[in-house]
């Protein structure tokens, strides 16, 4: 696919068409804000467009695609490290008590500890399960596997997550 050809406008509105919602959501996954997965996800199929011709075909379009996702999320994350944006009004108004916001954030954390703990690549598929809402194709998708492949490690995953939490540990 190289230059202005008319099929080559075609294949990419096709491969965005069949990608954006895995893209989309994979970024979703990995900021947990629709806003800016909606401007990565544009920004992932500009440089899509921009490096068509790199692309070599060894493994899939979703694939490379996500790959393209993840580097302008950690570009992202880099260039905005030290930046704070201050709460609005509305935003203090809505906020709930402190005690049942540090309690919601320590069971949070607790959670995120616990899944961080999980071995790849069982830590990947439950971020992109539980945190990012992708359909267990997408997740294979994204990570080159078959929808049985990350069902079965989401399962196991989850299995591990549920004996750590009782002290069922086998």
């Amino acid at each position: 696919m190289r230059g202005n050809d008319p099929d080559n406008n075609r294949d990419m509105n096709e491969i965005y068409r069949r990608h954006a919602q895995t893209v989309y959501r994979f970024l979703l996954s990995q900021c947990r804000d629709a806003d800016l997965a909606e401007e990565l996800t544009a920004e992932t199929f500009y440089q899509a467009v921009r490096s068509i011709g790199r692309y070599d075909g060894s493994c899939k379009v979703s694939v490379w695609l996500c790959q393209i996702a993840k580097h302008l999320w950690y570009r992202h994350l880099e260039k905005h490290k030290c930046e704070t944006e201050p709460l609005s009004d509305d935003l203090l108004l809505s906020v709930p008590s402190a005690e049942a916001e540090a309690e919601a954030a320590e069971n949070q954390l607790e959670l995120l500890r616990a899944v961080h703990a999980l071995p790849e690549p069982a830590r990947e598929v439950v971020y992109l399960r539980s945190f990012g809402g992708l359909t267990f194709r997408q997740i294979g998708d994204v990570l080159g596997k078959t929808e049985n492949w990350a069902r079965v490690t989401f399962y196991r995953g989850r299995e591990k997550l549920r004996k750590g939490a009782t002290g069922d540990e086998k």
